[in-house]
């Protein structure tokens, strides 16, 4: 009897855990889905515009989504238009693949103002998400605050330092390309509560703010400790070695005259964002470790900026019913109850790279595997019937293409394409509207 698997989320884990599935289950027929018309996740919407080179992992999911026994259902909510419940019932299991892409909050005075944004937020404004269009961020004053030292917050702090000949050959949204170069900044600030050393930042990344043409990078050399201490892996540790002389480089160059100046500070914990109405500074708090934590000095500066954008984590944020574990969805080794499971950042949390979450969706579905027993449930053709019944407009992956194909023939010259950033766009296109 051949076997009916639904997969909700099409980033990379979800896209891995379909390859598992058809590998570890001859026969079986998969079902994707995915909330807005475009698949891809994390790919399409979460990785760096200036990154596009690693979009291109995509093109081995695509061929995926090209065989008889997969179907991509684009533009159908699961909580919405679906229940996890009806999932459950019309297929053998049910693999979540919904990311954590839901920002965690700073929990302190004035992160209500205007002007504050978390990192996935502004992420997905700069590369087209719909759910973020409209989010204009304000970017009327001379500073804007990062707060994190990880990978996200040097991403948002280079896109907002490049200048527009620098994002050709990008595919960063036009409407956000225009509000960053018409910006009048002179200040980058990017805080970490902890050392150099914790930072969560990897070379490749760092290394790309060496030579910015508009923009110099501040490090001051007294907060760079002279070696990695602890008792580390070797590979952890020589990613660190290689960030911590990457920083001494970048506090050794001479500071040109530049437009912008991006200072990268450690030791120092906001503790309230000042403003009447909307942003216009960010009080800090110096920090010391003390036994292996960040814990306050005393000691108090206040930056002035226009907006404060935080990167400090996510949460995933399941339809109801699915339980939690502080910010993951509640599972052991990727089960979560009866014939539900979960892959990806909403299983492990938000770390690790794309390629990270290939076996962590093999290990998911080598359990729902030992699981598996053959039910003789309807998969698709019923769910078919209630998203019909429901006047779901769902977008199959033949749509998807003409989305795609359309976004390449508006690229702008020096850009491989323009995405859509409205799902009613997306559908009148396809409605030949």
């Amino acid at each position: 009897m051949t076997a009916r698997f639904a997969i909700v989320g099409s980033g990379p884990s979800g896209m891995y855990a379909v390859d598992a599935l058809l590998k570890g289950v001859p026969g079986s027929r998969v079902d994707v889905f995915d909330r807005v018309p475009t698949p891809f996740g994390l790919i399409r919407f979460g990785v760096a515009p200036d990154h596009y080179k690693t979009r291109n992992t995509a093109r081995q999911f695509a061929r995926t989504f090209e065989l008889d026994d997969v179907r991509y259902l684009g533009n159908v909510e699961i909580g919405r238009d679906l229940s996890i419940i009806e999932l459950q019932d019309n297929y053998d299991a049910v693999v979540l693949a919904i990311g954590s892409y839901h920002d965690r909050g700073l929990g302190i005075p004035g992160e209500d103002l205007a002007g504050v944004y978390g990192a996935c937020a502004y992420v997905g404004w700069y590369n087209g998400h719909p759910d973020y269009r409209e989010l204009d961020p304000l970017l009327d004053g001379a500073g804007v605050a990062v707060i994190g030292i990880g990978n996200v917050a040097l991403d948002v702090c280079r896109i907002l330092a490049k200048t527009r000949d620098e994002m050709r050959g990008t595919d960063i949204s036009a409407h956000a390309l225009d509000a960053i170069q018409a910006a009048a900044l002179e200040q980058l600030y990017m805080f970490g509560r902890r050392g150099p050393v914790e930072g969560g930042f990897t070379p490749k990344e760092l290394s790309e703010v060496l030579e910015l043409e508009r923009c110099a990078v501040i490090v001051d050399p007294g907060q760079l400790p002279d070696s990695v201490e602890g008792d580390l892996e070797t590979r952890i540790k020589g990613v660190k070695e290689k960030n911590l002389a990457l920083l001494r480089q970048l506090a050794a160059q001479d500071k040109p005259d530049k437009q912008i100046k991006m200072t990268v500070g450690f030791y120092a914990a906001p503790v309230e964002i000042l403003g009447d109405r909307r942003v216009e500074a960010l009080r800090m708090e110096r920090t010391r470790i003390v036994d292996g934590r960040a814990v306050g000095s005393g000691e108090f500066f206040e930056v002035p900026c226009c907006s404060v954008v935080t990167a400090i984590g996510y949460q995933a944020l399941p339809p109801d019913g699915v339980p939690m574990n502080g910010s993951v969805v509640a599972n052991q080794r990727g089960h979560v109850a009866d014939n539900l499971y979960v892959v990806g950042w909403a299983k492990r949390g938000p770390t690790g790279t794309i390629p990270t979450n290939g076996p962590d969706s093999r290990d998911t579905v080598e359990v729902l595997i030992d699981n598996l027993e053959s039910t003789g449930k309807p998969g698709g053709g019923a769910i078919d019937k209630l998203l019909a019944e429901r006047g779901v407009r769902v977008v199959d992956y033949a749509g998807y293409k003409k989305i795609s194909a359309a976004e390449i023939a508006r690229a702008p010259e020096g850009h491989p394409q323009e995405k859509f950033t409205r799902i009613d766009e997306m559908l009148a296109l396809l409605d030949g509207a």
